[in-house]
């Protein structure tokens, strides 16, 4: 049994939103201490790794751990019908077993969701060493993944120690953007080495246009050839983490 609510409708649909990017089908796991999901899409090249932490609810009630496994698609439907300043409270039906989902402002509705069979894979945070640590601004980062797309459908991360370069290439044009660090739009940068890695622009442009309504800023870690972390910080509490794999090079 279980009863959360959230005051701001936006906040639980933005979310969903970033989660969707990856996965239909999301097991959360339902805690004590607050909400969790940590998933691999279907093809298994990137990672979500999500936490609320219980402060972030208007009400918490979950005295034993559960797990929630949902449509996400289908509960955004029910939550693209909130207003911003709309409550939204989830709670499991005793008698269907069904997820309740009640939206209240300036009237209420309550909508029911059949609930999916539970995932009972444990997906585990990749232990990685990374090299370079680039803090951005989710606008700036945005943008230089949309100038790479004009050209290619992968983009080269290539960083040193005053600079983060972004190259593209494709059989007409070519693009290279430079992001000096400490300008508008490369707040902060760690190089421990040099490095370098190549990266599918579908997931990245996805990732980071989904994940940029939760948050202003994207921190990146990566290595040479090593699959990229991107932590976008977070308003309130709560942990936002995607990570990607790289697309090896071959001569």
């Amino acid at each position: 049994m279980f009863k959360l609510k959230v005051s701001d409708a936006k906040l639980l649909r933005d979310m969903a939103t970033a989660i969707s990017i990856l996965v239909d089908e999301a097991t959360f796991k339902i805690e004590p201490d607050g909400l969790k999901l940590r998933a691999m899409d279907p093809s298994r090249v990137a990672m979500i790794d999500f936490e609320w932490p219980k402060s972030i609810f208007q009400e918490y009630d979950a005295p034993q751990p559960s797990k929630l496994c949902l449509n996400i698609s289908e509960l955004l439907k029910l939550l693209k019908r909130a207003g911003k300043e709309e409550a939204v409270e989830l709670s499991l039906d005793d008698k269907t077993g069904k997820l309740q989902v009640i939206v209240t402002g300036k009237y209420a509705r309550k909508f029911t969701m059949s609930l999916l069979e539970p995932s009972e894979e444990e997906v585990p945070t990749p232990k990685i060493s990374f090299n370079i640590k680039a803090k951005t601004t989710t606008t700036g980062l945005s943008q230089a993944i949309e100038d790479a797309q004009l050209v290619s459908d992968h983009v080269k991360i290539d960083a040193e120690p005053e600079k983060l370069t972004l190259s593209a290439s494709g059989d007409i044009m070519g693009a290279t953007i430079t992001i000096q660090k400490g300008s508008d739009a490369l707040l902060d940068l760690e190089v421990k080495e040099p490095a370098k890695a190549t990266f599918s622009l579908s997931y990245l442009s996805e990732i980071i246009k989904a994940a940029s309504a939760t948050s202003d800023i994207a921190t990146l870690e990566f290595s040479t050839d090593m699959p990229v972390k991107i932590d976008f910080q977070q308003t309130k509490e709560g942990k936002l983490t995607f990570f990607l794999a790289p697309r090896i090079e071959t001569e």
